[in-house]
């Protein structure tokens, strides 16, 4: 038996971590905590329920994942491709890349997934291998696209493995094959992720909230039951007889939104709307008064839109299911059409949220592959689901990242970084903005309403967790407002990069003011920056600091409190 080998074998004696010091005197070696002595020698490790299908070193340069484009600008790192199944139905793929030698930063940073994930996110295992960052990623449980479901159907298993079984999974995976090859535990560990893994990152300070030292949870799909029945109703208002609206109009809503808001709270016309709660559009200005045409839009087309604006809502009560989408980047480029509207009125493979409602209520919720969401109610049907048991718990409970309590992950240190653009098609970014006004409520000192309870909640949240709405952003990225503050590639510094942001609070204590986001011309970094802006910590908004100042300079803006203040 090999001194690694023998190590790893007493350090499992009767289950119980032994402290090396204590392991060299029992088996008579030098202490050394390392298990293995080389990338290809962790495919040999034992880790509980789980298999390593291979580890391998990868030279520096490009590397061609087995989906996605090619990966370049990387260094050497270590790959390890492994599976856990901790259930007689779980197969939760994951991968672990480590930098190899002094490349590794002493960190680590777990990435998180998109839609219904089905594939290891590997643009983002990427984007933290080129940061210096060990990192890993899963598929989740399940191989299949992003928009596919049929994965669920009569594998409960597996739907709690999607939920939160395959994060956990992956995080105590990767960090043992980390400890096996570096001989050390990470300084400082992270998690990032955006849509899907915005769920995931609240999911991981919720659940597990002594797994990260640092959060960044971007557009978070966290009410996720409730999102897809947004994403029913969207298309229950478009699919309704004569309503649905073509890409081709979309550029006179657009056009009219702005009329309405682009000079709301921040006075200035740029073709963004800083915050359109400001803002009141009502869509009849568009009513066509004669012969339709492109640039007006037909009673029932009116309609729609006021429906998706508004977002569902109980019929009985009245009570809103979940947040709709604003007003102001529906024109292409702008990703209203692929998201909301679909390239023409079809049903399933039209919109992407036509494609997970179908997937969600078919395969999750119904449990009939020809379910048809035209069909689904937004009273009883939503207690339903939320309420539908799975394997014994709530879908709402292992679905959804709503519990307002982070207690747990503030007492240990914990640091929460949550950004959402004001434009996102997919998710209602107002539903990031009630969920940070439930942990400030949780905060709070007492049972009252008072400002002074309000204010001590706000400020006790803030200690911990910054919200940065993004004007103008769509979703995770892109659409007409400054949308690139290091989500992917890394940036400057930490007034510029979320990523930078929460390492500098982490580990110098430095609370993020404001972070500064980029425009760049078409969206693309090497044709030159359009302009910048401050993003400011809610309730704060960006405002001008002196009149006539030039408008696309982030240094020439200033944070400002909400006069409405949070808890509205």
């Amino acid at each position: 038996m090999s001194q690694n080998a023998a190590v790893a074998t007493s350090r499992r004696t009767l289950g119980v971590l032994v402290p090396v010091a204590l392991l060299a005197l029992i088996i008579g070696v030098a202490a050394e905590p390392a298990l293995a002595d080389t990338c290809e020698d962790l495919q040999t490790l034992s880790l509980p329920h789980t298999t390593i299908a291979f580890a391998q070193s990868e030279p520096a340069g490009t590397f061609a994942p087995p989906v996605g484009p090619p990966l370049t600008g990387l260094p050497a790192f270590c790959r390890v491709v492994g599976a856990a199944h901790p259930t007689a139905d779980s197969n939760i793929g994951f991968e672990v890349w480590i930098p190899a030698g002094a490349a590794w930063n002493g960190k680590y940073l777990q990435v998180g997934n998109g839609g219904f994930a089905g594939s290891i996110p590997y643009s983002a295992l990427g984007n933290a291998l080129r940061r210096g960052y060990a990192t890993a990623g899963t598929d989740n449980g399940h191989v299949a696209g992003g928009t596919n479901a049929a994965w669920a159907l009569g594998h409960p298993e597996k739907i709690v493995d999607f939920g939160y079984r395959a994060l956990k999974e992956t995080t105590n995976n990767a960090k043992a094959i980390l400890a096996a090859l570096k001989s050390t535990s990470p300084a400082h560990s992270y998690f990032f992720g955006c849509s899907d893994g915005g769920r995931e990152a609240l999911m991981e300070a919720q659940r597990f909230p002594d797994d990260f030292d640092g959060i960044v949870a971007g557009a978070p799909a966290n009410f996720w039951t409730h999102l897809l029945f947004d994403a029913a109703w969207t298309q229950q208002a478009l699919l309704a007889p004569g309503s649905y609206i073509g890409p081709a109009k979309l550029p006179a809503v657009q056009a009219a939104a702005l009329a309405a808001c682009d000079l709301v709270e921040d006075n200035i016309q740029d073709g963004i709307v800083a915050d359109p709660r400001d803002c009141t559009f009502d869509s009849t200005v568009l009513q066509c008064t004669g012969v339709e045409t492109t640039a007006c839009l037909t009673g029932p087309q009116v309609t729609a839109l006021k429906k998706i604006y508004a977002g569902p809502h109980s019929p009985r009560t009245g009570a809103l299911i979940h947040p709709g989408h604003e007003p102001g980047a529906e024109a292409p480029p702008a990703s209203f059409p692929l998201w909301e509207t679909g390239p023409s009125l079809v049903g399933i493979g039209g919109s992407l949220l036509n494609q997970f409602a179908v997937n969600f209520f078919r395969f999750m919720v119904f449990d009939d592959a020809s379910f048809d969401i035209l069909t689904l109610n937004f009273d009883g049907d939503v207690a339903f689901t939320d309420g539908k048991l799975v394997n014994g718990q709530p879908l709402s409970s292992v679905l959804n990242s709503t519990n307002p309590d982070l207690s747990a992950f503030q007492k240990r240190g914990g640091k929460l970084i949550h950004y959402h653009g004001w434009n996102d098609p997919a998710i209602g970014a107002r539903n990031s903005i009630n969920y940070y006004e439930s942990v400030a409520t949780a905060q709070r000192p007492g049972k009252g309403h008072g400002k002074g309870e309000d204010k001590v909640g706000l400020r006790r949240t803030q200690d911990f967790y910054r919200l940065f709405m993004v004007p103008g952003m769509l979703h995770c990225g892109g659409g007409p407002g400054p949308n690139n503050f290091g989500q992917g590639a890394s940036l400057a510094d930490a007034d510029h990069d979320v990523v930078k942001a929460l390492e500098q609070w982490v580990e110098q204590g430095v609370a993020p003011e404001r972070i500064i986001a980029t425009k760049f011309v078409n969206d693309n970094p090497a044709s030159g920056i359009a302009l910048t802006r401050p993003l400011c910590p809610y309730p704060q908004v960006a405002v001008l600091g002196r009149p006539g100042a030039d408008t696309t300079d982030a240094k020439n803006f200033i944070c400002v409190d909400d006069e409405r203040g949070s808890t509205r």
